[in-house]
């Protein structure tokens, strides 16, 4: 038995870590698995400025390139108001707090699962500040 783990959750929790670790508020991910072929995680967060969602996309593509992963679509206005990476298997949204309301992907997609992914990191929410 393989004591591996699963290299796209894993993938998912460093894209989370990265964007709290980079001060992205409210960083949610939800697990798709079993209910679209769209993906398998969204990695949701709000942003405060352009510069820092920049500074977390450059931090994921520079983490994904050590494991040898590269976005299949990186969709960026240029505004930062919902930049999107999209890893297949992972996609990152990352959103101003207006269009994160707007768009509400939680609630589009709140029948899939949330995942704990700091209690999965063994992260506490102290810790995490």
């Amino acid at each position: 038995m393989s004591t591996s783990p699963d290299p796209t959750l894993q993938f998912t929790l460093d894209a989370a870590r990265i964007a709290s670790e980079l001060h992205v508020a409210d960083v949610v991910v939800l697990d798709l698995r079993g209910l679209t072929s769209l993906a398998d995680f969204f990695v949701i967060g709000t942003g405060t400025s352009d510069r820092q969602m920049h500074a977390v996309v450059h931090e994921l593509k520079m983490h994904a390139k050590t494991i040898e992963r590269t976005p299949l679509r990186v969709s960026d206005s240029g505004s930062s108001s919902w930049i999107l990476a999209d890893y297949v298997d992972v996609v990152v949204h990352l959103f101003d707090p207006t269009h994160r309301e707007y768009y509400d992907l939680e609630g589009l997609w709140g029948h899939a699962p949330t995942l704990d992914w700091q209690a999965a990191l063994g992260r506490t929410p102290e810790s995490a500040e």
